[in-house]
């Protein structure tokens, strides 16, 4: 019997916990566990590296087909235009969602940490962006660069100028945009490749947390961790739900296509490790290729839906922790600086 590849990331975290709590249990040296941890979670690193050894080329010959395909600079504007309304409006909605999940089951409270002295050091190095370094970071001075770094965004602005100018040229260009479909498919194969390898992956990151946290690093949040995952099935299923109903989007079929790169995503930590995997599943759904490639590497960049909303999360958690009361003001101000 074929196991699918759902169910071998399945055995892969449930080895690596296990795996990881024999191995501390059995050697309580802190430094012969951290050891292990930093040599078995070589496998999640082999990983994460194969990952992203594939998002550049994919992003940008899949955005540029995708512009291409669209067409006129019109077209690729009215579908960006909706694509950043609806980001706009679903970040909102998570950024709303977040706020008043974690006022409404109080998790910082279960901590009841004490305030760490005034001159206590963070260990975060802080870093405030001006408005001038964000938009020059935005305009990639070389595109080999920004692919180099795994940039998205430079990347994205990179490949929309290259694809409406392919556009433009219509004939002319069309062995051009065929071969970047071509590449685009090449690249999928290579994905199919790599995600042999993820089961592996998950098992060598879940295995070096577990020994090196202890098993108590799965249990010692839970209930944080489960009024957050709340958070997230009740946006994913009501909220993504009630936007598929009104726009008569079977969204439970939807839901069984994008299972795997969801899993993917949440047993690597990486949303980059499911792109591919998200890329293939949409256009096996129907979804068209031209709009994929368009929307899905802008919404990387500008819709983390569940990122954003762990951040008002996470803000007022910490603050309920250290007995620190935000006014409903300073929280939605809060929340339209995050947004």
């Amino acid at each position: 019997m074929k196991i699918n590849l759902t169910t071998r990331i399945f055995i892969g975290m449930l080895l690596g916990i296990l795996v990881g709590h024999f191995y501390r249990m059995y050697h309580p040296d802190q430094a012969d566990y951290e050891n292990f941890a930093n040599n078995i979670q070589i496998l999640s690193d082999i990983f994460l590296r194969l990952i992203k050894m594939i998002i550049a080329p994919l992003v940008f010959a899949t955005l540029v087909v995708g512009v291409a395909k669209v067409g006129d600079f019109g077209a690729v504007g009215r579908i960006g235009i909706k694509t950043i309304l609806y980001f706009q409006f679903a970040t909102l909605l998570a950024l709303a969602l977040g706020l008043i999940l974690v006022n409404l089951f109080e998790p910082g409270h279960v901590m009841s940490l004490p305030l760490p002295p005034a001159d206590a050091t963070s260990g975060v190095a802080k870093a405030a962006p001006t408005l001038k370094e964000f938009i020059t970071h935005v305009i990639p001075k070389s595109v080999v660069e920004a692919m180099a770094n795994n940039e998205i965004l430079p990347l994205v602005v990179f490949s929309l100028f290259f694809g409406v100018a392919a556009a433009s040229m219509g004939d002319k260009a069309k062995t051009l945009v065929h071969a970047f479909d071509t590449v685009s498919h090449v690249m999928f194969k290579v994905t199919n490749y790599v995600m042999l390898f993820a089961p592996f992956g998950v098992f060598g990151a879940i295995a070096a947390v577990v020994a090196k946290q202890g098993i108590g690093i799965i249990s010692g949040y839970i209930y944080l961790i489960a009024c957050f995952y709340f958070g997230l099935i009740f946006f994913g299923i009501v909220i993504l739900g009630s936007i598929c109903f009104a726009l008569k989007i079977p969204f439970f079929k939807l839901l069984n296509h994008v299972k795997e790169p969801i899993l993917l995503a949440f047993s690597t930590a990486s949303s980059e490790s499911a792109f591919p995997k998200t890329v293939e599943a949409l256009e096996k759904y129907g979804c068209s290729n031209r709009i994929i490639s368009f929307v899905l590497p802008l919404g990387y960049s500008f819709n983390l839906d569940g990122s954003i909303m762990y951040m008002t999360f996470a803000t007022v958690f910490i603050a309920q922790a250290y007995g620190i009361n935000l006014s409903i003001q300073q929280e939605i101000t809060m929340m339209l600086m995050l947004l």
